[in-house]
């Protein structure tokens, strides 16, 4: 299991934090069209505070899909000064509207492939671009989010910027999808990826792997293992990591701005 459904992102530094959306606006859940014609659920942050050269963000969600995490998480980037939008995975199969705590969500996460959540964030960028007005966009993914960001770099149509991979898993086959490690002489972006040292799903030498190939391939990357950290680290609830939460904050934002234009404050 990802996050819990009760998760909270973390809080931005507090020197990294713009001021809050104007009067307490929050995500805006959309409905979008993909290639296919599949409608799937999406929420829209807005910046006020973004610069017309700041990076967009599209944001991979866990297992679960679309829920209140990554809602929020949309704001926080918004108040960092990006605007950001979070997909749903499951149009297709489960039809649309914010997940619950009860959403049986397995059946559905095999019948994903790499192909539709390509497709989805496609349309999420294209909406990201008509209604902002961004240029550079970037993917950050969670878990199975992470797997398809990381994945995501190999993808001329999406055009994207860089990548962000939170714990997405390396190795694909139980999902149904390719392992990144195999595929990272075909990245075509840079590459950041944030994982737990006592993450058990995702062994070291594995994430040793990755980096170890990025490097051979050339691929603009920065790898960053926590130590002690456990799988889905980046939540409010777990004050005993907040100091990798907020490393893993300045990390992304930063990532941001070096892949984009820079941020203006």
């Amino acid at each position: 299991m990802c996050l819990a459904f009760d998760a909270r992102p973390p809080e931005l530094p507090v020197d990294l934090a713009l001021p809050p959306l104007a009067g307490g606006a929050g995500a805006e859940i959309l409905e979008l069209t993909s290639e296919d014609g599949t409608r799937f659920s999406a929420a829209l942050a807005e910046s006020p505070s973004a610069s017309p050269e700041a990076t967009g963000v599209v944001i991979l969600p866990d297992v679960r899909g679309l829920y209140r995490f990554y809602l929020e998480l949309a704001e926080r980037f918004a108040q960092a000064g990006h605007h950001a939008i979070a997909i749903d995975y499951f149009g297709r199969t489960a039809g649309t509207g914010e997940r619950d705590a009860d959403f049986d969500f397995w059946p559905h996460v095999e019948r994903t492939s790499v192909e539709q959540v390509q497709a989805d964030a496609a349309a999420a960028i294209q909406e990201l671009r008509e209604r902002t007005g961004v240029e550079a966009v970037v993917t950050v993914g969670f878990c199975f989010g992470g797997l398809h960001s990381f994945l995501a770099a190999t993808s001329a149509e999406l055009d994207l910027a860089g990548v962000v991979g939170f714990y997405g898993a390396l190795d694909g086959t139980r999902l149904g999808a390719p392992s990144p490690p195999d595929h990272t002489g075909d990245m075509r972006c840079p590459v950041l990826g944030l994982f737990g040292g006592a993450d058990a799903g995702i062994p070291l030498e594995r994430v040793d792997a990755f980096e170890r190939g990025m490097a051979a391939a050339g691929v603009e990357h920065e790898v960053v293992t926590y130590p002690g950290a456990p799988h889905s680290f980046f939540d409010r609830s777990f004050e005993e990591h907040a100091e990798a939460c907020t490393d893993a904050w300045r990390r992304v934002l930063g990532f941001l701005e070096r892949v984009g234009a820079p941020v203006a404050r």
